[in-house]
């Protein structure tokens, strides 16, 4: 996809949250925070929930459509596939029946070097796996059972709506306190300079305190991983587990980072030094300790 067309979808999208947004303040009749008195807290709480959670929301029933343009997933159909995308789309639909799914994932190939693969969707009956070409070329029939196996395992666990409730509340949070600690600060300047200092105050927390909300979705995207590494082992077998995580490490060198939105729905990252705080992933050879340790 052209940076002409990312752009456009950046700016589309937040558009939409934006309007959405807006129009829902307006319809629960939530009034301004900021009133003549000082500051509305139950005001201010109900704004940063529906800012906060309807963002996260609207951002995860798009998440499905988003990600088919941001990376061109091409679906596969069994009528049109070749041999190893028809056992791709078998696994899938076997895999996805022994998890206890009882609508079928759409299931797509993406055009890419990297070996690896992602889950998303609103909910579990309309979620999405792909697959990155790469992953086809260089990995085997059981190593690619053990990636898909994770992918299912996230979608059975509900993972993406897990995420949006978490993100939701942390940037709710984040709005929050921001706020609350900007208006108190400016208080403490000249009037006519306050809301100047409440404006740049605001910004430098939502910035400041944002950090700290990352590194919190982060811990407990960490985990979910590791959830999902499990209800993998469970679906195909631990061996092949393993077999597709030290696939993975041998060929993380060519992950593809052309789409960081979309880091966090894959399975291989390569979280280093203070960084790791921040990852989606944990270390790929934590996970493969764990796997063969038997430690779930």
């Amino acid at each position: 996809m052209t940076w002409a067309k990312r752009i456009f979808l950046f700016l589309a999208t937040n558009l939409l949250i934006m309007v959405t947004i807006s129009l829902v303040l307006n319809l629960l009749g939530i009034q301004p925070y900021l009133t003549a008195r000082g500051i509305d807290y139950r005001s201010l709480m109900a704004f940063c929930l529906v800012w906060g959670m309807g963002g996260a929301f609207i951002s995860l029933a798009l998440s499905r459509v988003m990600a088919k343009w941001m990376t061109g997933v091409r679906l596969i159909g069994s009528s049109s596939a070749s041999t190893e995308e028809r056992h791709l789309l078998e696994t899938v639909y076997r895999l996805a029946r022994a998890s206890g799914l009882t609508t079928m994932p759409q299931v797509g190939v993406y055009d890419s070097e990297e070996v690896n693969a992602f889950a998303t969707g609103p909910t579990r009956n309309r979620s999405l796996v792909a697959v990155s070409s790469g992953l086809l070329h260089r990995m085997n029939r059981d190593e690619v059972e053990g990636v898909l196996a994770h992918e299912l395992a996230h979608v059975a666990n509900g993972d993406m709506v897990t995420m949006t409730l978490i993100q939701g509340v942390v940037n709710a949070f984040v709005m929050f306190l921001a706020r609350s600690i900007a208006f108190l600060v400016s208080q403490n300047v000249a009037e006519e300079n306050r809301p100047m200092v409440r404006f740049v105050v605001t910004i430098a927390l939502d910035i400041l305190i944002g950090f700290l909300g990352v590194m919190v979705v982060a811990y407990f995207s960490r985990w979910r991983e590791f959830r999902a590494d499990a209800g993998g082992a469970k679906l195909a077998g631990r061996e092949k587990m393993v077999a597709a995580l030290e696939r993975l490490r041998r060929t993380v060198e060519l992950s593809d980072n052309s789409q960081p939105a979309l880091n966090s729905m894959k399975i291989s990252t390569r979280p280093t030094g203070m960084l790791a705080l921040f990852s989606t992933h944990p270390p790929l050879e934590e996970r493969i300790s764990r796997l063969q340790r038997g430690a779930y």
